[in-house]
């Protein structure tokens, strides 16, 4: 996983998170991620609840941590116990919004369904996450309790 640091494609991009998140849309569920059942197209992503622990890992550099609530812990190898910050959560109709600060930075996290591979292992996991630390973006992959990644097969 990468590091970008585009001067004019970090605002397009932060742009088209929100957009996704918040995107309209008209009429009766129309196959769209968000709640199973009733009106899909209007109502938020609800597969990762406010207490559920959602679980994040991205490789190059490595990073990871945990959100659960209006907290999150981001850690790193130079910082193995990570740095707690509050955090906003936003539902959107495809996916999770976490927004805060990490050391005076902007730090804003997406979470949206699909499969994910860290690149390292042959784990899968049910969620993608793009990270945006103070214009840094950054690509991993997200878990939680209810919803864990799948080890590979044995042999």
């Amino acid at each position: 996983m990468t590091i970008f640091r585009p001067t004019l494609l970090t605002p397009l991009l932060s742009l088209a998170s929100a957009l996704l998140l918040t995107a309209c849309h008209s009429g009766q569920g129309h196959g769209q991620p968000g709640v199973p059942g009733e009106d899909q197209g209007t109502q938020p992503f609800t597969a990762i609840a406010p207490d559920d622990t959602l679980h994040f890992v991205g490789t190059e550099p490595f990073w990871g941590g945990e959100a659960s609530g209006g907290m999150l812990t981001y850690s790193t190898p130079g910082n193995p116990d990570g740095t707690r910050i509050p955090v906003k959560r936003f539902g959107g109709r495809n996916g999770l919004g976490l927004s805060g600060m990490l050391d005076g930075d902007t730090f804003d996290m997406t979470v949206t369904p699909g499969t994910c591979s860290d690149g390292m292992s042959d784990r899968r996991y049910p969620f993608t996450v793009t990270l945006n630390i103070g214009g840094d973006i950054r690509e991993g992959c997200g878990w939680t309790d209810s919803r864990p990644a799948t080890e590979p097969q044995a042999l």
